[in-house]
């Protein structure tokens, strides 16, 4: 029986515990607002899924320890429940949960009846739909005095969640608010005068350092605003996911901004080069930031984005430290107003952490630090123009002194220069003299050079002329002799046949005499030949005034004036002169077009003709010998503008460097004695002379192609 009483015992207070009523909290009116975050119980629902019924006489409720519930990061759940006891006058009392950063905030009131209403709050509605629009979240109780009313308050976060709770009247609780209202605006303020004042200043300098601390600026009051709500309520009420996303854009952007102004301010890129890489690192980090935010990981974000700001922090502090070995005066401002800063975001993360409390100082910490450093950085800023300034005052003393100096010098200089003038002058007239003479015997030289090679090509084109001649006139002179024996013997045929006529016989025996002598001297054969004889002898003549025709055309005794002519027939004038250099080896295709005439110095254009086929053939029998497959090709062609003459062959060819130096005055190739370097040149200049174009297109070992593109008329 004892073992039964002591069970019956234990479940009797396990059952008085698990109905036990929720904390009860008095309420009594004052001028302040209270507290009562130490007076409430706290359930975690970790799963998040627990209804209100499991929930409103669940015996898991603990009772607070904090004047401010910190919960951190979470993804649990938090149930709060409390009871408030109604001792003024009035019978309504405001509930105030002063953190706006809260995404779902729901209060359910269990009236004495048992019956619960809800009324939702929370980041994520809209401030427009609000009961009461503020950024924090305000409830409006309605407790009849002197009566108590139960309260269950659920909240649920991705970003920090604390649970800083008020109770105040009417009065005591609107004042709160318009007291914090008065002192951000002060805060907005201070940043509004910052901007504008370093912006007048950057129009002023031009130093993009002011531009990025501006802005820097500007996104620092919009952090603080958006940590408080004031951006939720104030530009975007009606939007909550631009509020939710904000709160991480704003303090990535002042990160980027921060590190870039800090960059530019204290010219970082002089010290290390491994600086920039690590800044440009954090700036990466912060940018990942906002992608999480976007991408629906809004907690993960949240979380790194703390650390992400604490090591830019310390990077910064660390490489200011560094500058400031380096003399950088700047870098001491720099300094002092970051570590305010910082000291600034490291109390308010320990509190919200939970290492530190929760209050006035704690809350606004972020306000007061950012405020002082924006003022400490524009007094390291218009410092830095008095550094300019007296780097610019130095800047011009030093170049009085060397204007100075260069003064006295140029006067000293001025008596020796005069004489040195003289002397130049006098040094000049004779290199002038010399100037001339050297001038007249280059020219001399030149005039030399190219009757040089005019005497080579006329060499080439006598060779060409006596070799073309010497085949006919050896024809001519061979078939005289022959001739002349048959015509002396046709004379000698004459003087007797007149005898035979004066013989005193008859008639047959005359005729018979004369078949006789006919037989002897084989009458016959000596007319056959004879016409064989004259033949060739008209055929030597006919292939001599043919060559004569071909010099004719080929040499232009009119070369200097303009004229109308056959390009064809140029190419072939210059074949027969080149006759003799193919040596019956080397072959000769031609691919003629029926060209129109074209305005030209048709002389000037076969010494051209002369001096490729020349070079071709040059080229053809160093890769050949004296053996057959040298090929010359000719073709011809025309459009409604020009004609174009492709001379090739497939001889040797030429490297990148012969093909580039081609038309260079005495570059050549060839073997002592066996070129001067000019005919290309003169060539080249040739073609330049009649607005035309010459190109090469050569590949070593296969041959060459010599493209010449010349205007059918000249302007």
């Amino acid at each position: 029986m004892g073992t039964i009483r002591i069970v019956l015992f234990f479940v009797f207070t396990f059952m008085l515990v698990g109905h036990a009523n929720a904390r009860l909290i008095s309420f009594k009116e004052s001028k302040t607002i209270s507290v009562i975050g130490n007076q409430i119980e706290i359930l975690e629902d970790t799963s998040g899924k627990l209804s209100f019924d499991q929930v409103q006489n669940s015996p898991n409720f603990k009772l607070s320890t904090a004047d401010v519930p910190n919960f951190g990061i979470s993804k649990s759940t938090f149930w709060l429940r409390f009871e408030l006891v109604n001792e003024t006058i009035n019978n309504f009392v405001f509930l105030t949960l002063q953190y706006p950063l809260i995404d779902n905030v729901e209060l359910y009131t269990v009236d004495t009846n048992g019956n619960v209403s809800v009324t939702v709050n929370g980041e994520k509605q809209s401030i427009s739909e609000r009961k009461i629009p503020n950024q924090n979240f305000v409830f409006q109780l309605y407790i009849p005095k002197g009566t108590t009313q139960k309260y269950l308050l659920k909240v649920s976060s991705e970003e920090q969640i604390l649970i800083p709770l008020f109770i105040g009247s009417s009065a005591a609780t609107f004042q709160a608010f318009n007291n914090q209202d008065i002192l951000t605006g002060i805060y907005f303020g201070i940043i509004a005068v910052m901007v504008f004042y370093n912006f007048f200043v950057f129009l002023s300098v031009r130093d993009k350092s002011y531009l990025y601390y501006v802005f820097f600026i500007i996104f620092i009051g919009l952090t603080q605003i958006a940590l408080q709500g004031y951006s939720y309520r104030f530009f975007w009420p009606s939007y909550p996911a631009i509020a939710n996303h904000s709160i991480i854009f704003f303090p990535a952007i002042v990160g980027i901004l921060a590190i870039e102004f800090f960059k530019n301010f204290l010219q970082i890129k002089k010290y290390s080069k491994y600086f920039i890489y690590v800044l440009n690192l954090l700036n990466i980090f912060y940018i990942l930031n906002c992608v999480l935010s976007v991408s629906g990981y809004h907690r993960l974000s949240q979380q790194l984005l703390q650390p992400n700001a604490m090591l830019a922090s310390l990077i910064i502090v660390g490489i200011s430290v560094y500058a400031i070995r380096k003399k950088n005066r700047s870098a001491k401002f720099f300094l002092a107003a970051w570590l305010i800063f910082l000291i600034g975001i490291i109390i308010f993360i320990l509190k919200d952490i939970g290492k530190l409390p929760y209050n006035n100082f704690t809350n606004y910490i972020l306000n007061i630090g950012s405020a002082i450093e924006v003022i400490v950085l524009s007094f390291a800023l218009a410092d830095k123009i008095n550094i300019f300034r007296k780097e610019k005052e130095e800047s011009q003393a030093n170049e009085l002194r060397v204007v100075q100096e260069n003064e006295k010098l140029v006067r000293e200089q001025n008596v020796v220069l005069e004489q040195k003038v003289n002397e130049r002058t006098h040094e000049l007239k004779l290199t002038n003299q010399n100037l001339e003479t050297a001038l007249t015997d280059l020219k001399e030289a030149e005039t030399q050079l190219v009757e040089s090679e005019k005497m080579a090509s006329l060499g080439q084109l006598t060779a060409g002329i006596a070799h073309e001649i010497n085949n006919p006139i050896n024809f001519v002179t061979s078939n005289v002799k022959p001739l002349n024996r048959d015509v002396l013997i046709l004379i000698d045929t004459i003087s007797q046949l007149e005898k035979i006529a004066l013989d005193d016989v008859s008639r047959a025996e005359k005729q018979k005499q004369i078949e006789e002598f006919k037989s002897d001297i084989d009458y016959d054969y000596l007319k056959v030949e004879i016409d064989q004889l004259l033949s060739g002898i008209g055929e030597g003549a006919s292939r001599t005034a043919e060559i004569v025709k071909g010099l004719r055309i080929f040499s232009r005794l009119d070369e200097d004036d303009l004229k109308k002519a056959d390009i064809n027939e140029g190419l072939e004038s210059t074949l027969i002169i080149t006759n003799n250099l193919l040596n019956n080896v080397i072959k000769i295709q031609k691919n003629y077009a029926n060209l129109p005439l074209i305005e030209c110095y048709p002389g000037k254009l076969n010494q051209v003709f002369l001096n490729i086929i020349s070079n071709g053939v040059y080229a053809v029998r160093k890769k050949f010998g004296d053996m057959e497959g040298g090929i010359i090709s000719i073709t011809t062609k025309y459009d409604e503008r020009y004609i174009y003459i492709i001379i090739g062959d497939n001889g040797i060819g030429m490297d990148e460097n012969t093909k580039k130096r081609m038309f260079e005055p005495f570059f050549t190739t060839k073997e002592v004695g066996e070129g001067t370097g000019l005919g290309m040149s003169i060539a080249y200049n040739t073609i330049n002379k009649h607005n035309g174009i010459i190109n090469i297109n050569s590949e070593l070992g296969k041959g060459t192609d010599f493209i010449i593109k010349l205007p059918l008329i000249q302007k």
